[in-house]
């Protein structure tokens, strides 16, 4: 197991992962990043994993980018630039296509600060719960002159929109969990002490659920944002074509008629 990623499933199949670098604010660097692409291959591969918990060790979430360095492989003809681009192709993007495809739903639980590429990994999830404490800072502009990156530039502005996601890049303030919850970046907040509670809850409240078709929600909305209204009917009536000849369906309408809670676990 990978010592700074922690991974733990329980007996509901509820995969929880935690960064594990709260010395740095669980900054990423390649042992962190490397560590979330395995754990997320094992909760796509595994049938026992139906649904994931992303959270961080100790008072932050994450911190962005480990700027000390971060153990990346490099070559010594590479400039920075060549070495950031091949972070991100190789590294950085492929964990957030991991968690964002990934077919057991996710709830990110923001403990803390997410900084940085941190809001990008923070806002990755399917369902996004903070702590009254946390908060949410695009640094890379002002600070670095750079661009938003590990997603952040694509989940900001569809999330609140695009005058609210320049003035955060353009400005650097902290974005408090209470206003991300008010603008809709995320879903809740929570005390701080009942954060994991209150995710494990979600979690346990998913995984006894039809977790394909929750996903395919997702993927339903995500489709959405770039579609037009003819479009994304069409998309639904090819989605429901396959949906509503899987075993899920056949079992919700039973329960319905039955009067009883659908039971998705082992269907057949």
């Amino acid at each position: 197991m990978n010592k700074v990623v922690k991974r733990e499933i329980n007996d509901s199949g509820v995969m929880t992962v935690t960064l594990n670098r709260p010395e740095s604010l669980n900054s990423l660097n390649y042992e962190l990043v490397t560590g979330v692409i395995k754990a997320f291959d094992e909760a796509t591969s595994s049938d026992q994993v139906r649904a994931v918990i992303l959270t961080g060790e100790g008072r932050g979430f994450c911190s962005g980018a480990d700027l000390s360095g971060g153990g990346w492989p490099t070559e010594p003809e590479w400039s920075t630039g060549e070495i950031s681009a091949k972070n991100m192709e190789f590294f950085l993007n492929p964990m957030i296509q991991k968690i964002v495809n990934c077919p057991k739903p996710v709830v990110n639980a923001i403990n803390g600060i997410a900084a940085g590429g941190g809001v990008g990994l923070a806002l990755s999830g399917d369902i996004l719960i903070a702590s009254k404490s946390a908060k949410f800072k695009l640094v890379f502009g002002k600070q670095l002159g750079i661009i938003s990156d590990v997603g952040a530039s694509w989940f900001v502005p569809k999330l609140i929109s695009r005058a609210r996601a320049n003035a955060l890049a353009l400005l650097g303030e902290d974005l408090p969990s209470a206003q991300a919850e008010e603008w809709g970046l995320i879903w809740k907040t929570y005390e701080d002490d009942s954060l994991m509670d209150e995710a494990m809850r979600i979690a346990l409240q998913i995984s006894d659920s039809a977790i394909e078709g929750l996903k395919a929600c997702v993927h339903a909305h995500d489709h959405a944002t770039n579609a037009s209204l003819t479009e994304q009917l069409e998309y639904e009536t090819k989605t429901q074509r396959v949906l509503c000849d899987e075993p899920a369906f056949k079992e919700g309408v039973v329960a319905f008629l039955e009067k009883r809670k659908p039971n998705f676990r082992n269907l057949k």
